[in-house]
Order: structure tokens, then sequence, then C-alpha cells
């Protein structure tokens, strides 16, 4: 799949899709742009920069949700007119596609809504590239139906994202053997790895979700080995302090360190043949 000059192969080198987790306000914004770029323009890795405009699904009706669609695509806009990024973004409801289609390289549908087929057929008739969240309920094999309501529209450009399963109540792993399904039952579609949000840890008596950003390493190189089309992130300068999932996210001054060994295994593992067993 090719799209803003990128090639989004599970045979070609990854893809970063990198960013925060949601907009904070237009400084944080352009800070984190800023170290993505640097760091993926050093070390040669395709870049989309990613961001949530409002967190629809949070737990609480406390908890921060975003700067909202007006200011959140006036923030896309300027990003796109001052670097040229490529831009990714997800939606909630089916009157934000067109919206957010103007604005946006690649749309993202949310876990929680990948079984709604309408929306999931309005998202794919912006035919814009989309970023299908594998939701934590369905097994690896199950989205190929989610691909074919999206191709049955005509839009090809079809991206699954992995981000954890369900395992028991308030707690999420990865199942390795699921990218290859995933692979399999979607006719290699470009598969992208989560490793952020598949890291998450729920507190059941709290009000927003825990994390283990302590194994971020681990976790992203064990999926990278996996032989897949891209990694997730998300960063934050300062985790502790961030509106959203900061117990999940990669500190940004770690960023450069961390993708260099994301690139080490990605290098390695796309340089070896493709040993099929039958």
């Amino acid at each position: 799949m090719e799209f803003n000059g990128i090639n989004l192969s599970n045979e070609k080198k990854f893809t970063l899709f990198g960013g925060l987790n949601v907009l904070e306000d237009l400084d944080s914004t352009l800070h984190a742009v800023n170290e993505f770029l640097s760091a993926t323009s050093k070390l040669d890795i395709p870049f989309v920069f990613k961001a949530s405009w409002d967190k629809a699904n949070r737990s609480s009706i406390e908890s921060y949700r975003g700067v909202g669609l007006d200011k959140g695509m006036e923030i896309f806009s300027l990003l796109k007119k001052e670097f040229n990024v490529p831009l990714i973004t997800d939606v909630h409801e089916i009157d934000q596609v067109p919206i957010v289609s103007e604005v946006v390289d690649v749309i993202q549908i949310p876990a929680f809504l990948s079984r709604q087929t309408d929306f999931v057929l309005k998202v794919a008739k912006s035919y814009k590239p989309v970023n299908i969240k594998k939701p934590q309920f369905m097994s690896p094999q199950q989205v190929k139906h989610i691909v074919k309501k999206c191709n049955d529209t005509g839009n090809d450009k079809i991206i699954v994202c992995e981000r954890g399963t369900s395992f028991g109540y308030d707690n999420l792993i990865v199942d390795m053997l699921g990218f290859k399904a995933m692979k399999d039952a979607t006719n290699n579609a470009p598969i992208i790895f989560d490793v952020t949000h598949s890291l998450q840890c729920r507190d059941p008596l709290g009000q927003s979700s825990g994390g283990r950003r302590q194994q971020l390493v681990e976790l992203a190189r064990a999926g990278m080995a996996t032989r897949i089309a891209g990694l997730f992130l998300e960063a934050h300068v300062d985790p502790d302090s961030a509106k959203c999932d900061g117990p999940s996210a990669l500190p940004m001054n770690l960023l450069r360190p961390f993708l260099e060994q994301v690139k080490a295994v990605d290098d390695v593992v796309k340089a070896l043949p493709d040993l099929k067993i039958y």
C-alpha cells in the first residue's frame, strides 16, 4: 500500500505511526512532532504523526477527552502546513468522517467501534487509507470480516492494528502467533502493532487505565520480530503528567534509543528470506 510517499508493507522497512495519545495544546504538539521527525529522519524511518483530538471512550466522565473537533482540525492543518507530515487520527461518529478526511491522511477506526458496520462503511467510503484497530475481544482471524466490509466499498487501502487481547479482567496480552494469523486471514494486509495500548493494565477501582511502560522495549522488539509493516507508538515528555495513558507512554527522551533497537530487529528480520512452512 502506498500513500504520501510511504510504501507500507509487511515486507518493506517498518513505518512508525507515532506521536501523542491526545492533543493537549499546541506547544506540546509542536514539540512532539519535532522530536519524532528528528529521530525518524536520522534513522531513515518512514513516519506518520498520530494523535487523537477526542478520547471518546474514556472510563470516567471526569477524564480529559481532548481539544475537540474544530480545534483538533485547526492543529492538524497547521502541522500539515508547517511540517508536511502525514497524519493519522480516529473518528467516533459517522458525521465526523467527511470533516476529518479533509485534513488527515489516514483515518482510524477505534477498536470498540470496528464491529459497527454502518460506521465502518462510512469510514471506508472516505477512500483514505483506513487503520482498523483489532478489538480486544476479537480473534486475529475474525478481522478478515472487517477488512472485507471495507474492501467491498472499493477501498483496498486497509491496515490492521494489533492492540492486545483481553486476558481475564482488566488485563491485556499480545499473542505473537496472531500477527501471521492476521496476515493469512486478510491476504497479507499491512499489519501494525500498537505496543503502547497493548501495555494497558487497568485498576479495577480506578478512573483511568494503568500501564506497564517498563516493558515497552521487550514487547516492541518481540512484535517487530514477526515481520510486520509498522509500529504504533505514543510518547510524552513527562508520562506521569500526561492527560491520558501516561503509564503506557514512552518517555520522549528515550525515543531515539528505543527506535534504534526496534529498527535493528526489523532490519534483521526483513533481511532474512521469508521461510514458509506448510
